[in-house]
């Protein structure tokens, strides 16, 4: 390519096939990029609307000229190719795009290049050591662990007795996107089911866009696609979640209803873990609920699992 055909930021490498292996493994950029450019419409931008156009929103030449891009080097970063991208365009193609903040927080992921695997544990199963799962004990209020992969991985006991016992469960079970999807006391605990299991699709996808070739979640993802309909239909609109929910409401099978509001407490020496407690909120009398709960006899553990 000629200098004066060279778009402003260049592709690295060279080899043919590194450059087929780099593109694969950013295949999550390209189809975000992608998915949102599909939602905007011609006339948000007074480009004419009544042109013969193939596909939904505009086109990736409309987008480059809003950008301020060359078309031929945002098309090779839509097609997921390895270049690089300054943080000004980023911040330009964010405001485009008209990504939320947590959109533009994955968008800026997405760009630094994706991972390779999740983690330093691969396939083992994390057990909280002493420390770890006294502080989980030390809260009054649910707590539970999560690890990468969002595998409930510890917890206590309040936990064990508002959303059923863990240690009778598989590690199947323990993962909260197969749970969801997967396992029918799902669709009775939560009271708003469809918007949990979408959050928790939206989760799973934007961590399975940061770790592409990571194949454990690779084989629980094409597990639940061929599995659950619901995940099924989903998964391609590619929405992406980073954060918890405001509100997380279940219907005891014991108690009624409970109002729950979760916080991540990061772990600085175990980064890739995260403790969710779920303090309880004023109405349903969720508080009460929960002393109940706690003060019962074995009897409460006999919940759905």
């Amino acid at each position: 390519m000629s200098r004066k055909t060279q778009p402003p930021e260049h592709v690295q490498g060279g080899h043919e096939e590194p450059m087929r292996e780099r593109i694969k493994s950013r295949a999550g950029l390209a189809d975000f990029l992608q998915s949102r450019r599909a939602r905007l419409q011609p006339e948000q931008f007074d480009f004419p609307a009544f042109q013969r156009r193939r596909t939904p929103g505009l086109r990736r030449e409309e987008l480059a000229q809003l950008v301020g891009v060359g078309v031929s080097w945002y098309t090779w970063l839509e097609q997921g190719r390895d270049i690089q991208v300054s943080d000004q365009v980023l911040e330009r193609l964010a405001s485009i795009l008209q990504l939320n903040e947590e959109e533009r927080r994955h968008l800026f992921r997405l760009a630094q290049g994706p991972g390779s695997f999740l983690g330093e544990q691969g396939d083992q199963t994390y057990v909280p050591n002493a420390t770890v799962q006294a502080i989980l004990d030390g809260f009054i209020y649910p707590s539970r662990l999560f690890d990468p992969r969002f595998n409930v991985v510890g917890w206590n006991e309040s936990a064990n007795r508002v959303f059923g016992d863990y240690a009778s469960r598989t590690a199947r079970e323990r993962n909260a996107p197969w749970f969801h999807f997967m396992h029918p006391s799902s669709r009775m605990l939560e009271i708003h089911w469809e918007r949990e299991a979408w959050r928790c699709l939206a989760s799973l996808h934007a961590r399975s866009d940061q770790y592409p070739d990571d194949q454990w979640l690779n084989e629980l993802i094409a597990e639940l696609q061929q599995a659950s309909p619901e995940f099924r239909a989903w998964w391609p609109e590619h929405e992406i979640v980073l954060d918890c929910g405001s509100i997380y409401e279940i219907n005891h099978p014991l108690v009624g209803r409970l109002a729950l509001h979760p916080t991540v407490f990061p772990m600085p020496e175990q980064p890739d873990l995260q403790m969710i407690v779920y303090t309880p909120l004023a109405q349903e009398g969720t508080a009460a609920k929960l002393s109940v709960l706690m003060s019962g006899e074995s009897q409460y553990h006999k919940m759905i699992s």
